[in-house]
């Protein structure tokens, strides 16, 4: 009976054995997810990983430009007057990031904080048209963009907001 008994154990072991080893040998595939960014608008938010993230070490100049003029991001609507929550994981905050809206810096030094709010007027800020008189624009295209102390981009995340009929 022992003999039985023990082999029964053994196979058990093993398989056991073969099934965590095959779990850690699945999981050393996956990528790591990026660090998450998140913006708010009232009741509604909307949460995204990085568009461009190469493992938190500094992307080029080209890099970059591509991934700020490439890609909308996840969308959010915006009623006149309302203000906007932006919010960074921890890892993000202690490097430091700072915001781009169209193309424009809308913080004057990068931010250590995981949550700032900016108000309408901050990121929907009127524009000067042909015509002359100045026109608030329909939608904004706001990025995030994580940098070193030196100022390096690391990481880029990409929403679109457009302003409520």
């Amino acid at each position: 009976m022992t003999p039985a008994l023990f082999r029964s154990k053994t196979r058990r072991t093993a398989v056991a054995a073969g099934a965590a080893a095959l779990g850690l040998v699945a999981l050393s595939g996956c990528e790591k997810p990026t660090p998450m960014a998140t913006v708010t608008v009232g009741s509604n938010s909307v949460s995204s990983e990085a568009a461009c993230y190469s493992e938190g070490k500094k992307l080029s100049q080209q890099e970059l430009q591509d991934c700020i003029g490439g890609k909308s991001g996840k969308k959010l609507t915006v009623h006149d007057g309302e203000r906007i929550r932006v919010g960074v994981d921890p890892e993000v905050a202690e490097s430091g990031w700072a915001m781009v809206v169209n193309g424009q810096g809308t913080m004057a030094e990068a931010s250590e904080d995981t949550y700032r709010t900016f108000d309408f007027d901050q990121i929907f800020a009127p524009q000067q048209s042909t015509g002359g008189a100045a026109a608030v624009p329909k939608t904004a295209q706001v990025a995030i963009i994580e940098v070193t102390k030196s100022g390096e981009a690391k990481g880029v995340w990409q929403f679109t907001l457009s302003r409520a009929s």
